[in-house]
């Protein structure tokens, strides 16, 4: 698929009102910080040994699936985890490279968020990621680029 084709492709779906993606991408931001949420609730009920943290991570973690659940509903095998995976993998990558103010950080936490955006939008087939796109006139990361935009409402 070429990358006009691919972008005619994306202007079809937002077309149908099936795709808003300034929406989704808000939203999948909003779900990276909720995995982060968890995470963080997890460590801070260890490290006080105050089960009620324990709570709090259940009732984010119910928003997430269901929030996370608008973006994925339908998935096969191990899909659903592995966006999950990728999102948090993502946000993990944005805090690294902030701390460690180096830029290659938010180069691999971009190729995981376009991998992320491939999946969502089915133009890439989980086992054949490297097959699907060697031969294509775009990157994983012009997904993420010339498609996913916030801030165009």
């Amino acid at each position: 698929m070429k990358l006009k084709d691919l972008l005619s492709k994306i202007e079809k779906l937002k077309k149908t009102g099936n795709y808003d993606l300034s929406l989704e991408e808000d939203l999948s931001i909003a779900i990276m910080n909720l995995i982060s949420l968890e995470e963080h609730f997890f460590l801070t009920a260890e490290k006080t040994g105050k089960d009620e943290y324990l709570k709090l991570l259940e009732e984010v973690r119910e928003m997430r699936k269901t929030l996370l659940a608008k973006m994925i509903p339908a998935h096969e095998g191990e899909t659903w985890c592995i966006t999950k995976h990728l999102l948090a993998a993502t946000m993990r990558l944005l805090e690294v490279g902030t701390k460690s103010r180096k830029k290659e950080y938010f180069d691999y936490a971009y190729k995981i968020y376009s991998l992320f955006w491939a999946l969502r939008l089915k133009l890439i087939k989980l086992p054949q990621v490297k097959d699907t796109i060697k031969d294509q006139d775009w990157s994983l990361q012009d997904i993420t680029s010339k498609l996913v935009d916030c801030c165009k409402e």
